[in-house]
């Protein structure tokens, strides 16, 4: 019988005994140098560090922005696609990689499946050296540090507070296929988008592959569209262009924040992970890599997260959005890490023959 991994996808409020910021600012000009946390500090700076992310484009823009304020000398180029996209392009790449580091991608599935295919490596922060795989029975990083979990992501539905009354609001996955959302929800594209990519395997694990698939062909069959990009469903459902769209909690509080009319719930059960951090394999500047990885996990860094309305896996840094750690904790939903790992790619392949 093959043996399961089974990780209850939330954190408790004891998740880390403590997260520190081990980076510096250095003012240009003053001769002052700057640590992420990792190796010696350089008055030089990191060189280019090429930092692939399936994240908010305008937010891994002001995290590479603020580590080249702190690193003088130092260069950071963005590199946005979506998950699936950038898993493809480090298989592509393998034989001459061309990125350092890779930040997200719908939580940690993508990371665990990935590292069979030798594109990531084992790196440890300085920052992280204490922490366990395991806090609680939670994953909060690789057992061999391929990965390292940066924050927390819940999976639920943003609606548009105009088109959805209260009382009308979906509480399950299953209540998505009541006949009254039919051409009114979007989903992203499972073959290129990490968090339609989760949504797949967490409900094929919730019901089985069988139901599971009958499932996503009613879903389909209600959905206006299925675009590449996994926050694409929310910017269809600020517009009014959607109802109802399945995403991550910060992406729908980023939009209220900025005073659209949308809002989230969480499902009774849903997947709450970690999202990772992970050092490319062979990657032409390893340095620069592991001391954006660094920064990323400082208190500086961890800010920055909290301020694009993600929830930080730090301690020391409060998340802006309303939900906590204690509230979503009753909704996670148990994920089989193994199973993930063993089918990653044959439940894509087949999401293809079914639904392209």
């Amino acid at each position: 019988m093959q043996w399961k991994k089974w990780v209850t996808a939330a954190l408790s409020t004891a998740l880390l005994t403590s997260v520190v910021m081990t980076g510096c600012s250095s003012s240009e000009g003053t001769g002052e140098t700057g640590s992420a946390g990792g190796g010696e500090a350089k008055s030089e700076g990191y060189g280019d560090v090429a930092f692939y992310s399936p994240e908010t484009p305008d937010m891994t823009k002001e995290i590479g922005l603020n580590f080249e304020k702190a690193f003088t000398g130092s260069t950071v180029n963005v590199q946005y696609g979506g998950t699936n996209v950038i898993v493809n392009r480090l298989i592509a790449e393998k034989d001459n990689p061309m990125g350092d580091v890779w930040y997200g991608g719908g939580g940690f599935l993508p990371f665990e499946s990935a590292k069979s295919k030798g594109i990531i490596t084992s790196y440890t922060p300085e920052i992280a050296k204490d922490w366990p795989v395991s806090q609680n029975g939670i994953q909060i990083r690789d057992k061999d540090w391929k990965w390292v979990g940066a924050e927390v992501f819940v999976l639920g539905f943003i609606y548009n507070t105009d088109l959805v009354k209260p009382e009308d609001l979906p509480k399950t996955w299953d209540d998505l296929l009541d006949p009254k959302w039919k051409g009114k929800i979007q989903m992203s594209n499972p073959a290129a988008s990490g968090t339609a990519t989760l949504t797949v395997l967490s409900q094929l694990m919730r019901l089985g592959e069988e139901p599971g698939w009958e499932y996503f062909t009613k879903l389909v069959d209600q959905v206006s569209a299925l675009p590449d990009s996994g926050s694409a469903p929310s910017k269809a459902v600020a517009k009014g262009e959607a109802h109802i769209g399945i995403a991550f909690d910060f992406m729908a509080y980023e939009m209220k924040a900025k005073g659209e009319k949308v809002d989230f719930i969480v499902p009774e059960k849903t997947p709450i992970i970690v999202n990772p951090v992970s050092l490319v394999a062979d990657g032409p500047n390893p340095e620069g890599g592991k001391a954006l990885i660094d920064y990323l996990l400082s208190k500086e860094g961890q800010q920055t997260l909290a301020n694009w309305y993600h929830i930080p896996i730090s301690k020391e840094v409060e998340s802006k959005t309303p939900l906590t750690l204690e509230k979503v904790m009753p909704h996670a939903q148990e994920l089989d890490v193994q199973w993930v790992v063993d089918n990653y790619d044959r439940i894509r392949n087949e999401w293809r023959q079914k639904f392209q």
